[in-house]
């Protein structure tokens, strides 16, 4: 077995029309968008890192340079199919996922089963195995004065046995 964490962290920029930003695989509607070189998910960014931390294999900007132009505008789960082939070609497969989205609005609460199942089927495991929670931080720091959006995750990964 082996345990990963990672973090990832966005700043919001406030809009005068709804627009969407991305959680989880998901666009979720809201008066922000996330500033970012690819489509900003800090969930996805932050699942990728735990995933790499796991087996020692670097962090995302060393896979997916933010400096790269292809990486631009681009999907976060896209950066993360690379990522499992690799952990699958080192013999090991990923077991259990528990995030935790740090924002003051929009609520994820109405979209915590999406973003649930979104992740489940892009890693290949069941619902039960994966673990979405969003905080507030009381209006406290960037993520609490509405100009940030943050995740941390944590993963489990277990060697395959054949």
């Amino acid at each position: 077995m082996r345990i990963g964490t990672g973090y990832d962290i966005h700043r919001l920029i406030p809009t005068v029309k709804l627009e969407k930003i991305p959680v989880g695989g998901i666009e979720i509607p809201c008066y922000y968008r996330v500033q970012a070189h690819s489509d900003g998910d800090v969930l996805i960014h932050a699942l990728i890192d735990a995933c790499l931390g796991a087996l020692a294999l670097g962090d995302i900007g060393q896979w997916f340079p933010d400096s790269a132009k292809e990486h631009q505008d681009r999907r976060s789960l896209e950066f993360l199919k690379p990522v499992l082939q690799e952990i699958k070609k080192l013999g090991f497969r990923l077991k259990q996922v528990d995030s935790t989205v740090f924002l003051e609005e929009p609520k994820l609460a109405p979209h915590s089963d999406a973003i649930r199942r979104t992740i489940a089927s892009a890693v290949g495991l069941e619902l039960s195995e994966v673990s979405v929670k969003a905080k507030t931080m009381e209006g406290l720091g960037p993520v609490g004065e509405r100009k940030a959006i943050a995740s941390q995750v944590t993963v489990l990964l277990e060697e395959i046995r054949e």
